[in-house]
């Protein structure tokens, strides 16, 4: 069985530790996928600094994408 998961967001770093503090108090554990800092182990620089990716779990995204709406309407990005 192959585990699936979908970027739900893209975005500073503070930003994506708001939304994944909100995920993960209704039970969600995304991954966050940071290229600045992969990018800087592997030698190389990332394509826009400072950016991160939250992914979750196929069988999360209907609970997980209203909350990232709902974090970004309250904080009127």
């Amino acid at each position: 069985m192959t585990t699936q998961y979908q970027r739900i967001y893209t975005g500073s770093f503070i930003i994506v530790t708001l939304i994944v503090s909100k995920l993960e108090e209704i039970g969600i554990t995304p991954i966050v996928k940071d290229e600045t800092e992969s990018g800087r182990l592997a030698g190389f620089g990332p394509s826009v600094p400072g950016q991160q990716q939250i992914f979750v779990h196929d069988s999360n995204i209907d609970r997980a994408v209203p909350i990232v709406e709902t974090v970004l309407s309250d904080i009127h990005v």
